[in-house]
């Protein structure tokens, strides 16, 4: 089939699945923002204000251990079949959500949402990368960053409307015919050939990697809580964690077909994208998990308010998203994401700087500037490891960059978690006041500027020169 590759509307051969993909996208976009702003009225209801990290990172950590194993069957079967299983168990997760009844019931079922969120998110942006040109790709960016412009004002102002009025629960059920609309313009607009061949699925790796990163996560998150931080099951806990991680290497490199290929860490490019999205994801979910929490129990403002104070983040985010192929087709994706780093790491200690003394405004405008940051920085760095590669590995690079991106999420609320939990655990803190709220969160918005310094080291590794771009074969609509 022809297909004019200078025409990248929704008008063009593309353009169903173009909308199609902007859909995907936008279940994991409300879903990023939505939850935060409900997390003191889930609390309310359910208890468990010292297990609310885990809301996220055992998403965030299901979702992570996922990814790889998604991307290796869809450089195999196709992108479509486990786009449309991910959208299912996605479905399943939240209608579970909406029926818990305890703190751990929820973060039991948020796991399942997880399982479904590995795949949607990864598959859209892998589509996006088969059916478009590099060049091409820096004006789908727009499409694509528009989808997060929205769900950043609806998402929060959702989240906060059914926690003030009606019932947080609404926030998973609301998925419902979100995840039906999304799965039927896939199934519709999007069809793809696949050369089929036998497979063998690793799945000794993805659960050794899965173990360790539970037991990772869980002495993190539970040291200095359940048991002291030098106590032997803590010591023994992240011995575990570390003896995992061993045996999970020395798996993938005896593995047929491995879930996390070794080959993907010699490539120059995309390891250095991969740090990148360590520290993007770390940076992220460490403000939407916590902004919220730190206005709504600082301040005392509506879950509204704060919910549209962390949106600024995800408003700026898209804005700049849409502009950096311009940029990154001109100077290159290192200077590109070098630029956006630099207003990263203004965004962060300006926040880091001002949080001792609380205000709606000040807070907005931070989170807008990350969000500016950001947005330089995780387009370029993924399209440039996607560019590097042709079609039968884009799925597994790809999923390598969402795969760092989500454990840095998980792995940096956990720590920013635990962080915040120490500072509620000194004397004077138990009753998790303003003042306690405040402190907690001063130290958090400081790690998260220190996250972001870090991952400016990250980048001045990047190959200086652009990776040679592959065109994609487009699928066939």
């Amino acid at each position: 089939m022809s297909v004019d590759r200078r025409d990248v509307g929704f008008r063009s051969e593309r353009g169903p699945i173009l909308i199609a993909l902007m859909l995907t996208t936008g279940l994991v976009a409300i879903e990023s923002t939505i939850l935060a702003t409900a997390v003191p009225s889930i609390v309310k209801d359910i208890g468990g204000f010292s297990q609310f990290p885990w809301l996220f990172s055992i998403y965030l950590l299901s979702q992570a251990v996922s990814v790889p194993v998604y991307a290796k069957l869809s450089d195999v079967i196709g992108r479509k079949p486990i786009l449309l299983f991910g959208i299912g168990i996605f479905l399943l997760g939240s209608i579970l959500c909406g029926f818990a009844w305890s703190m751990p019931a929820l973060i039991a079922f948020r796991a399942v949402q997880g399982l479904g969120a590995g795949a949607i998110l990864p598959m859209s942006v892998t589509i996006a990368g088969d059916i478009y040109t590099v060049a091409e790709r820096a004006k789908t960016q727009g499409y694509l960053a528009s989808v997060w412009a929205i769900s950043s004002v609806v998402g929060p102002t959702l989240g906060g409307v059914f926690a003030e009025f009606s019932s947080w629960r609404w926030i998973f059920f609301i998925n419902i015919p979100l995840c039906l609309l999304a799965a039927g313009m896939l199934m519709r607009t999007f069809h793809e050939t696949v050369q089929h061949r036998k497979h063998k699925v690793d799945y000794l790796g993805a659960t050794l990697l899965m173990l360790a990163l539970s037991a990772l996560l869980l002495a993190v998150l539970e040291g200095g809580q359940a048991w002291a931080w030098g106590s032997l099951q803590s010591i023994g806990i992240f011995a575990a964690g570390a003896l995992l991680l061993i045996a999970f290497v020395f798996a993938e490199r005896r593995a047929a077909e491995p879930v996390l290929p070794m080959w993907v860490f010699s490539r120059r490019v995309v390891l250095t994208s991969s740090l990148i999205g360590l520290g993007v994801g770390a940076i992220m979910l460490g403000l939407t998990s916590f902004v919220p929490t730190y206005l709504e129990g600082s301040l005392g403002v509506t879950p509204i308010l704060g919910g549209l104070a962390v949106a600024a983040l995800t408003i700026g985010w898209p804005i700049s998203a849409s502009q950096s192929g311009r940029l990154y087709l001109r100077i290159g994706f290192r200077p590109t994401v070098l630029i956006g780093l630099a207003i990263t790491v203004l965004g962060t200690v300006t926040l880091a700087l001002t949080a001792a003394t609380p205000a709606v405004a000040t807070v907005a405008i931070s989170c807008f500037v990350i969000g500016l940051g950001l947005g330089l920085v995780a387009t370029p760095s993924m399209i440039a490891a996607q560019s590097s590669v042709e079609w039968d590995e884009r799925g597994v690079v790809t999923g390598t960059n969402m795969f760092s991106r989500s454990i840095g999420s998980a792995v940096g609320v956990a720590i920013f978690g635990a962080l915040a939990n120490a500072i509620y655990a000194l004397p004077g803190n138990t009753d998790h006041g303003p003042a306690a709220i405040t402190a907690a969160s001063s130290a958090v918005f400081v790690a998260l500027a220190i996250t972001a310094v870090a991952t400016v080291a990250a980048a001045f590794y990047m190959p200086r020169t652009k990776p040679l771009g592959f065109d994609p074969e487009p699928a066939t609509p």
